[in-house]
């Protein structure tokens, strides 16, 4: 089972963030083998931490739980809460098959959080730019309740274009990385 994990940064937690990063990243080695795709979000300026992103293949709701919530960070207080959902992989590849490479590139977290009918189920025609792509899912998996995407794109505007607006009742964009040790 694939799910979709973004913790937000708690305001004023940057310090924190920063002291704990060796942690957090040999908390993530561990699962190395289940990564789809890591890595952190950004404030416009594309240099203030706000979040991290990680799409994982665990075996069930629980595992995921424990995934997210036992994560160095988020046991000090770093994030100021945790999306935590049922993902489809629909490219079926990890962020390191991308074939644009990891660091060419603006990139962008593309989050449309549902309102209604689900949308957006099929991959664009416009794929050689995403990096992953699926939509977000109840814990069960029959529910669609939006979808979530990492682009390469020139803009914020561009990569929101990716999700059709009108049939979400949101779309956040937020300035990406792929992540992982440098």
């Amino acid at each position: 089972m694939e799910f979709f994990c973004y913790h937000r940064d708690r305001p004023a937690s940057l310090t924190l963030r920063q002291e704990l990063l060796e942690e957090h990243w040999s908390y993530m080695d561990r699962y190395g083998a289940e990564m789809i795709a890591r890595g952190p979000t950004f404030a416009n300026d594309g240099e203030t931490p706000t979040g991290s992103v990680h799409i994982v293949d665990l075996p069930d709701p629980a595992a995921a739980r424990a995934f997210a919530f036992d994560e160095p960070g988020y046991q000090a207080g770093v994030y100021r809460d945790v999306l935590l959902r049922r993902w489809r992989n629909t490219l079926g590849r990890t962020m390191w098959e991308f074939p644009g490479g990891r660091t060419e590139g603006n990139r962008y977290l593309v989050l449309g959080l549902g309102a209604g009918q689900a949308a957006d189920l099929a991959v664009p025609p416009a794929q050689d730019e995403l990096i992953a792509y699926g939509p977000l899912l109840s814990d069960d998996g029959t529910t669609w309740l939006g979808t979530a995407a990492l682009v390469r794109a020139p803009d914020p505007s561009t990569a929101r274009a990716v999700l059709t607006p009108a049939r979400y009742a949101d779309i956040e964009v937020h300035p990406w990385e792929c992540g992982g040790r440098r």
